[in-house]
């Protein structure tokens, strides 16, 4: 990042410019801002204001209905411990809002945490990130602003966005108002956000190499570090930083693709490819995360991270390396099974225990999933209880591993069932010969079932 930036006192001696700055900072950052009260901005936001009691933290968003959410007692994400964190700070030191220009006003720091969708219009339909919501959080910065910011990206974002927030900034400056922007990534995997914040592998921020970048750095660090060991914390410039995130989830990505891969020699030659994945995970130059094979990726951000980079890739001239990510990308999800299903002619009963309704049709109807998102609701029924779901259908498709699908009474679901009734178990969670046994056709990811028979034994085979 370049050389460290040295000060000097009145009588030019050397001062630890860390240990200045930090004191600053413990002194002056007293008020946190979070644009975007999704995924990202609440769960994060729930843990620093948990974790820093003395700075006040409040997250805005535009959407009343979310806010009034995140203020009741049934918050509009589902991960386990949230609820926990949130009630005992909410209205202390964590407040949510829809006054999004007085939390602004009054912050010393502001995380964006936006949604940065995969475009489905223009240049880079298909792959680029959608950074409008970003770009738009940092004019409504611009113009409301009367005090210098340290403005910090945490939503994903392709490499250089923070030069595009810089700019804009810039662009619409006030005498006296300076603006330092860094990248701070957020990595949280769906279902163990709040151990993810707790206990993070690292926590990354990118900045300048200017007195002013280091600065923010510093105050970004002391927030972290309430909880976060030094070493854990890692500085580096602001493109690193951005590209370290795409990076990550491509990598990570890469495995899921490697061992479905493998999944399809598995059910070729008889292997199982949970058995597979132990043996390669014993190694410990592979390690075992991420390799569990499944009919997706799961949640939202490797696909799109995936797709970023082979975005970014074409920009650069760099079609062989784009065409490589591509490949790891071809994967699918809950929605894009939906999508498949509802391409097929078939009426798709959907239960999930975790999401809302709304948010399930808002997935289904958006322009990147159908053309046709008015007809949606003539193929989807959402149902509150998973045997109301299961009457009268041909098959049941698991595609999240939530416990209660191992829990259900299986034999109830498939005496409702039309015959023969198949179970398909895309993250390989259930017990597949009690399904076998109770008359399920069952299809699952890396194996191939056989139904012994009950009577079976080495004995009776002899002659």
């Amino acid at each position: 990042m370049g050389s460290a930036v040295v000060l000097t006192d009145n009588h030019h001696h050397p001062i630890n410019n860390g240990t200045m700055f930090l004191d600053l900072w413990k002194m002056k950052l007293r008020k946190i801002c979070c644009i975007g009260a999704g995924y990202v901005g609440g769960p994060t936001c729930s843990v620093i204001a948990m974790k820093c009691p003395d700075v006040t933290v409040t997250v805005v968003d535009k959407s009343e209905q979310r806010i009034a959410q995140w203020n009741s007692d049934q918050l509009p994400i589902f991960e386990p411990g949230l609820d926990e964190v949130v009630k005992k700070c909410r209205n202390k030191n964590l407040f949510f809002s829809t006054d999004v220009n007085k939390a602004i006003l009054e912050s010393e720091l502001i995380f964006i945490c936006v949604n940065t969708p995969t475009k489905n219009y223009g240049l880079g339909k298909g792959r680029a990130a959608d950074l409008k919501y970003i770009e738009g959080a940092a004019r409504q910065i611009a113009e409301v602003a009367q005090s210098s910011k340290i403005v910090v990206e945490k939503s994903t974002v392709p490499v250089k966005a923070a030069e595009s927030i810089t700019n804009i900034l810039k662009a619409n400056v006030k005498t006296g108002v300076m603006y330092t922007i860094l990248s701070n990534p957020e990595f949280l995997a769906e279902g163990t956000a709040i151990n993810d914040l707790l206990y993070p592998d690292r926590v990354l921020i990118g900045g300048d190499p200017t007195p002013e970048g280091q600065e923010a750095i510093m105050a970004l660090q002391w927030i972290y570090q309430h909880w976060v060991a030094p070493e854990k914390i890692i500085t580096m410039n602001t493109w690193s930083s951005e590209l370290s995130k795409l990076a990550a989830n491509a990598f990570l990505a890469q495995r899921i693709s490697s061992i479905n891969a493998m999944s399809a020699i598995c059910e070729a030659t008889g292997a199982d490819v949970s058995e597979v994945a132990h043996a390669v995970g014993t190694d410990t130059r592979i390690g075992p995360k991420f390799l569990k094979a499944s009919v997706g990726f799961g949640g939202s951000c490797f696909q799109k991270d995936v797709l970023n980079l082979v975005y970014l890739c074409e920009c650069l001239n760099l079609p062989e390396i784009a065409a490589y990510w591509q490949q790891v990308c071809m994967e699918s999800s809950a929605i894009y099974i939906c999508k498949h299903l509802m391409e097929e002619g078939a009426s798709v009963c959907i239960y999930d225990p975790k999401v809302e309704p709304t948010q399930i049709m808002n997935d289904l109807m958006n322009p990147m999933i159908t053309d046709e998102p008015e007809k949606v609701k003539d193929f989807v029924n959402i149902f509150s209880c998973p045997y109301k779901a299961a009457d009268g259908a041909h098959a049941i498709v698991i595609c999240t591993e939530w416990d209660e699908f191992v829990n259900l009474d299986y034999k109830q679901l498939y005496e409702s069932m039309l015959k023969p009734a198949f179970v398909f178990d895309g993250r390989i969670i259930l017990n597949h010969s009690a399904l076998l046994d109770i008359g399920f056709q069952v299809e699952t990811i890396g194996k191939r079932l056989t139904r012994w028979p009950a009577s079976r034994s080495i004995a009776a085979t002899m002659p």
